[in-house]
């Protein structure tokens, strides 16, 4: 990644109170990016978003993807060349409980957005961000590669899937690869896997709820200690976005299709394994039970196959899941200690490139 590229580039981050855009936007701002960002107020109390001041060196707007002329209204005002699409619906229970909110946020969301951008001229790079859940999920034991077949058993997971032909067929029909001299848009998405970071409160997923249940001096209840999913850092995809936008930008058509970026297969483990790691990075007082999940159909096997990146990029992860471990356990001893929350963001963040480096 040439941090040299982002410096007084106009970007447009959608989510960016959520976890992830948090993350995003703070390296962006980082790197000297112009970052104005579109989403909802933050979800979650308290917030990463709230704790390290992310609006504080960005133009923020609160607003919902699932209003076409508030999305367009906004990215025309920011006139971006570089269009970072994270806003979404992202909880696969949740989906269970409000499938029509999740299909709008996450399917015609990606419409409206991709919509606002055939209204901005300035726009030359766009990183759709859906999930690894996408694809038709058969339970084998190998990583899906970006042209096995979508699907999705869940409303969130085909949602997902739904999103990335929306993206596909806006591509095709509006800024085909074959005419980029006309149009100088390239379009990309990404795949993610099971991200897990410090500031993550989010409902129903391992790390905070193992979190909330120590500072609450409690157990963690495991409801499908068996599932395994590809876990990382929130860095190691943000790192995948940054440097497709980058490639999008410089050479456009030659990368402008799906990207998968997920961990090396030796990460992908099962939650029981997560939870026997946390609770010793935590200590004696950690401790957790399982209860059997009731109902609602969660996969239970889940890798993604990240040659593409690896060999077309030059990206790859940094940090194993150990170092990813511990790194949360440093965010929150720190959040509990009253260190800055934005500082040891940006402190992590620095060591993450850091480690690029050596």
């Amino acid at each position: 990644m040439d941090a040299g590229f982002w410096r007084g580039r106009r970007v447009f981050l959608t989510g960016h109170t959520g976890f992830k855009g948090s993350w995003l936007a703070l390296w962006l701002q980082r790197l000297g990016a112009e970052v104005s960002g579109f989403a909802l107020a933050p979800e979650t109390d308290p917030a990463l978003f709230d704790l390290a001041r992310v609006g504080a060196g960005m133009a923020s707007t609160l607003g919902d993807v699932r209003d076409p002329g508030a999305l367009a209204g906004a990215m025309a005002q920011a006139r971006p060349e570089v269009v970072l699409h994270l806003a979404a619906q992202a909880l696969v229970r949740r989906s269970y409980q409000d499938p029509v909110a999740t299909y709008a946020t996450n399917v015609m969301g990606t419409v409206h957005l991709l919509e606002a951008v055939r209204q901005t001229p300035e726009v030359r790079a766009v990183v759709v961000v859906t999930t690894d859940k996408c694809y038709e999920n058969k339970e084998w034991i190998w990583g899906y590669r970006e042209d096995e077949p979508l699907g999705g058993h869940d409303p969130y997971s085909s949602s997902k899937g739904a999103a990335e032909l929306v993206t596909s067929a806006y591509r095709r029909s509006f800024f085909p690869p074959d005419q980029h001299g006309r149009h100088q848009v390239a379009i990309a998405s990404a795949r993610a896997g099971n991200v897990i970071g410090g500031g993550d409160w989010a409902a129903d997923r391992l790390v905070p709820d193992f979190l909330r249940a120590m500072d609450a001096g409690s157990e963690l209840v495991l409801r499908n200690p068996d599932a395994v999913r590809p876990w990382q850092h929130v860095l190691e995809p943000l790192s995948g976005y940054l440097e497709l936008a980058e490639a999008l930008h410089r050479r456009g058509p030659a990368f402008a299709e799906a990207w998968n970026f997920g961990p090396w297969d030796a990460d992908a483990r099962p939650v029981r394994w997560i939870a026997e790691r946390l609770t010793t990075l935590w200590g004696p007082d950690a401790g957790y039970r399982i209860e059997p999940a009731q109902g609602a159909h969660e996969a239970g096997l889940l890798k993604l196959d990240i040659s593409k990146a690896r060999t077309r990029l030059g990206w790859q992860p940094r940090w194993g899941l150990g170092r990813a471990l511990e790194a949360i356990m440093e965010w929150h001893r720190a959040l509990r200690a009253g260190a800055d929350p934005r500082e040891t963001t940006w402190r992590q963040i620095a060591a993450f490139e850091a480690d690029a480096v050596s």
